[in-house]
């Protein structure tokens, strides 16, 4: 996945890079469950669901697949967009965690793989969790995964890139 950012034309990043119903949420900001799970304001569900640990519950709500269907086939075309979509939105939530919580505590994980559709497109899924010292980690042997390029992004690594202050409305 380094390597992929690192190839990926990140200037000019936006808001404008994040697909509407994603823009939609990472603006609705953050909530407390009653377990203590940090949790997307919109994509919280209306009534509760049980989960095994504060870990289950965060990754749970808060992870989603990145909208590709508008997105060329083509993986020279699709794949930095994707990761671009895919980084914009992890900076505007986890700059609205850090204001929010007062820390940067919340690490996104980002996950690009090939679809199990015949034309093993590249998707990317998306979600957000707090490690706990007391919680296994989300993806343990994170350096070890083959099968996906993942990634765990803080907010101080989007500062390091230059997508924390991105442009457009807030």
């Amino acid at each position: 996945m380094q390597a992929l950012i690192r190839v990926t034309d990140l200037s000019g990043l936006s808001h404008q890079d994040i697909p509407p119903l994603f823009r939609d949420v990472a603006e609705r900001g953050w909530s407390v469950t009653a377990a203590g799970g940090r949790v997307l304001t919109g994509l919280r569900p209306e009534t509760p669901g049980r989960y095994v640990d504060r870990l289950a519950e965060e990754t749970t709500v808060n992870g989603r697949g990145m909208t590709d269907y508008d997105l060329p086939t083509a993986p020279h075309g699709r794949t930095p967009l994707l990761v671009r979509r895919c980084l914009a939105y992890v900076s505007a939530c986890l700059r609205k965690a850090q204001g929010e919580f007062g820390d940067s505590r919340v690490k996104a994980y980002v996950s690009l793989s090939c679809a199990d559709a015949d034309e093993g497109l590249l998707t990317a899924n998306v979600t957000f969790c707090t490690p706990l010292a007391d919680v296994r980690p989300y993806i343990p042997g994170l350096e070890q995964v083959g099968d996906a390029a993942v990634a765990e992004i803080s907010a101080e690594d989007c500062r390091a890139w230059g997508v924390d202050g991105l442009t457009g409305r807030h």
